[in-house]
């Protein structure tokens, strides 16, 4: 069953995914009906980035693993499920707070939604982690990286699930400097993201023994990047990287003119903050080989990571991004979380997920933190294969490190949360 529905100027589709007709209908679960269970449903919205940036990195296919998880999570339980009336929802922030703010509000207080999933751009998913704390209701930050989400602006009910900025400069910023790239010239999207991405990378560097040449931002989104480029090698001193902390559409562009304007050639070598496998479709291999950066996950990292990209590509035709894979996991939790709570009320919910620890196919070593909410687990620094390494359609990536979930993420005491 498919609704459209228009309010604010926010277009939402809520999919209706029911074990059958008549629990479509009406007729409860095991649940009885509604019992337990708000409105006599779980409802599960996706607030995403549906035509912009991050579109392929997330999107669609991020509501298409939320749908998985609803899926797998009925066959696994069955008549014993909580419910069997599971809806999901979707809506397209375009990348804009105000979007964002709008589109939760009318999810949490016309659709009934108990959580919000992904959220990619930091700016958008503040807001949304503030209408979560005013609503009571949860949110489940996925594409968000700012560490704001579970530092200085956390709050009770929002999760941050699959990375942050602290992860990605831990791995990636400290790598480059110790190997010999002292000196850097960053350029970060000027918004709550690259402003995050630009604060960490600089402690990362300089603790690792680098220095920053320059630091600047850069309009977001943007396909234009030439400023920068000639700037580089023109810096005194010149820097031996460019760390460049765009991500999605932007982060393809960054390169491309990266690579037309020689600065390779000049002595500038590139250091990628955040890199998602469809950036590298777009892309190309080539021009990336050799790159090193720090990710979340990466869908052949093992037979079981490989089992589950199958599943998802038979269902959209492409490989899983981190992203996509973390939606599924994060939805996946939630949901036993409420048939561990044998309800969907808010408060009983994070009572089962704070200091849970757990493991799936995305996240080793698994444990949503009750201090701050931070849901820590195993990173991965990578490396973009050489051409002739690649076997098959989207195996970009090989594993050089694993970062463990106890090094990989802000400890508690530097998270500056204090959770209301």
């Amino acid at each position: 069953m498919t609704t459209r529905l228009k309010a604010a100027g926010v277009a939402v589709t809520t999919l209706a995914l029911c074990g059958t007709l008549a629990a479509c209908g009406g007729a409860g679960g095991p649940s009885g009906g509604g019992g337990s269970i708000s409105d006599d449903k779980i409802a599960l919205g996706v607030i995403t980035d549906l035509s912009g940036v991050y579109s392929e990195l997330a999107g669609e296919n991020a509501v298409a693993a939320v749908e998985m998880a609803v899926e797998d999570f009925k066959k696994e339980h069955g008549e014993d499920a909580i419910t069997d009336k599971i809806e999901v929802t979707k809506a397209d922030h375009q990348n804009k707070p105000e979007i964002a703010n709008t589109a939760a509000r009318e999810m949490y207080d016309r659709d009934g939604v108990d959580a919000i999933f992904d959220v990619p751009t930091s700016s958008a998913a503040l807001a949304v982690a503030t209408v979560a704390n005013q609503n009571k209701k949860l949110y489940f930050n996925v594409g968000a990286a700012t560490t704001e989400l579970s530092g200085a602006q956390c709050n009770p009910y929002t999760y941050h699930y699959a990375y942050d900025t602290y992860m990605l400069a831990n791995g990636t910023g400290k790598t480059v400097t110790e190997k010999g790239g002292k000196s850097w010239y960053i350029i970060y999207p000027d918004y709550a993201f690259g402003q995050d991405m630009n604060k960490s990378f600089t402690a990362a560097v300089e603790e690792a023994g680098g220095t920053i040449v320059k630091a600047d931002p850069t309009p977001f989104p943007n396909d234009n990047f030439s400023t920068f480029m000639t700037k580089a090698p023109t810096l005194n001193p010149k820097p031996d990287v460019l760390g460049t902390m765009q991500a999605g559409g932007d982060l393809v562009n960054v390169v491309k003119q990266y690579n037309e304007f020689g600065l390779r050639e000049k002595g500038v070598d590139l250091a990628v903050g955040l890199m998602f496998d469809t950036d590298i479709a777009s892309i190309g291999v080539k021009p990336l080989a050799g790159t090193q950066f720090t990710t979340a996950w990466f869908w052949n990292l093992d037979d079981e990571s490989r089992e589950w990209a199958d599943r998802f590509k038979e269902k959209t035709g492409v490989r899983p991004t981190f992203d996509q894979a973390a939606n599924y996991s994060a939805a996946t939790q939630y949901l036993e979380a409420i048939q561990r709570a044998e309800t969907d009320k808010a408060e009983d919910v994070t009572k089962e997920l704070d200091g849970y620890e757990f493991e799936d196919f995305f996240a080793r070593n698994a444990k949503i933190r009750a201090e701050d909410h931070q849901v820590v687990h195993d990173a991965y620094l990578v490396q973009v294969k050489e051409e002739a390494e690649v076997e098959e359609d989207f195996d970009f990536t090989k594993l050089l490190e694993t970062i463990p979930a106890d090094e990989a993420f802000m400890s508690v005491e530097e998270s500056a949360c204090e959770m209301g």
